[in-house]
């Protein structure tokens, strides 16, 4: 197969952008590539909202709508209906974060099932995802993970969470719709790791229907999901795992120094890449129980899963592997893999502009700090700039 030049073809990446949306894209990370200028709207962004500044409008029509599809699910529908034009399925993310009370988790539980419901009936919808923080308070998960007892209230507060998990699950079931659940920081993984086992064994009966996320940027999640692996074996049930590199890293470096601990980080980016395509190799050895969601915007990982697809004789289509980009984007993997009948979809975020901000701000700090993504999209949407004669 030759994969070459695939990720190359700007005509296919970029089908769906107007000339003027083209532009604004190239507007956008030619200001995320610069540090200082990041750090500085960062800060401005977060004062003005909390200043209640009227920026709401700016930031919609800029850095919103590139990497937003909307503002709820039904001002979605257009951006769904185009990329699913092109071969490209929807992942609707709810990306409000930060909240801490009840009625805020029975909310983001309630928004996901109605993401449930119509992906029943929309195709371009086949997944659904939400944040272990989302469904209930970070503090619960880290007190969990470090083996502390919870007191009376806090266990029929956790009763709570498990309760908004399974709803979730027994729908996503029921209407046989994937549910991806997102990792988050490593001090409070273990109880979403137990949580989400313990939801596989009971919904994965017939294929996976619960998929996990491994943050592959830690060295110790290879070992982890062969273990997993044995575990399903035993219990005769299927695993789904989304495997991504992972969004925390300075995150975690800095607290492993400060609380004095061995970080959980691989030590390189090139330790961590070699660990993410062994789990790739992994998961595509194994096959047969388990299901693999391959969310990369590594372009060397991607042809890596195209070559071992093809070695094992599997169809670009094979309903066991999907590649997921994130909207806004890499529009050149997604693009050109759909093009290729490869099942591909964006994870769409949506919500409030104000509640969706801590999401912006992540991805644009992301960006500058993912040596040479930036880079790259830049040099994309200039050839396709120049081909289109803009």
């Amino acid at each position: 197969m030759n994969t070459d030049l695939i990720f190359d073809n700007t005509e296919i990446a970029f089908s769906l952008k107007s000339d003027s949306e083209l532009e604004r894209a190239y507007f956008l990370f030619k200001m995320i590539s610069i540090e200082p200028l990041v750090r500085i709207g960062t800060a401005a962004t977060n004062f003005a909202i909390k200043a209640h500044l009227p920026i709401e409008g700016l930031i919609r029509s800029t850095v919103f709508d590139h990497f937003c599809g909307g503002v709820n699910e039904e001002d979605c529908l257009t951006v769904i209906d185009n990329m699913y034009s092109k071969g490209v399925s929807s992942v609707l993310d709810y990306s409000v974060e930060g909240k801490e009370n009840e009625k805020e988790f029975d909310a983001a539980r309630d928004k996901v099932l109605k993401i449930i419901d119509f992906a029943k009936t929309i195709d371009a919808i086949p997944i659904a995802v939400f944040k272990p923080s989302g469904f209930g308070r970070f503090y619960l998960y880290e007190k969990i993970s470090s083996g502390k007892a919870l007191s009376k209230n806090e266990e029929e507060e956790w009763a709570r969470v498990l309760d908004r998990f399974d709803i979730v699950c027994k729908k996503a079931k029921a209407n046989d719709v994937a549910v991806l659940i997102d990792a988050e920081e490593s001090w409070m993984q273990d109880a979403t790791d137990a949580l989400i086992t313990h939801l596989m064994e009971k919904y994965n009966t017939e294929k996976p229907i619960v998929y996990n996320t491994l943050q592959m940027y830690r060295h110790d999640r290879l070992a982890f999901l062969e273990k997993e692996h044995q575990k399903a074996k035993a219990g005769n049930y299927f695993l789904g795992f989304k495997l991504v590199r992972g969004a925390y890293l300075e995150k975690e470096n800095e607290r492993a120094q400060e609380k004095g601990y061995e970080s959980p980080i691989c030590e390189s980016k090139f330790a961590t890449d070699q660990n993410f395509n062994n789990g790739l190799k992994y998961m595509m050895d194994n096959l047969d129980g388990m299901w693999l969601f391959a969310g990369t915007h590594n372009e060397d990982s991607s042809y890596l899963l195209m070559q071992l697809m093809e070695a094992k004789g599997l169809k670009n289509n094979d309903p066991r592997v999907w590649f997921g980009q994130l909207y806004g984007m890499s529009d050149h993997i997604s693009f050109n893999l759909a093009n290729k009948g490869y099942n591909v979809a964006k994870y769409v975020p949506f919500g409030p502009v104000k509640d969706v901000m801590p999401y912006l701000i992540r991805r644009a700090e992301e960006n500058t700090s993912v040596a040479g993504q930036t880079g790259r999209e830049l040099a994309l949407i200039k050839k396709e700039k120049k081909r289109r004669k803009i």
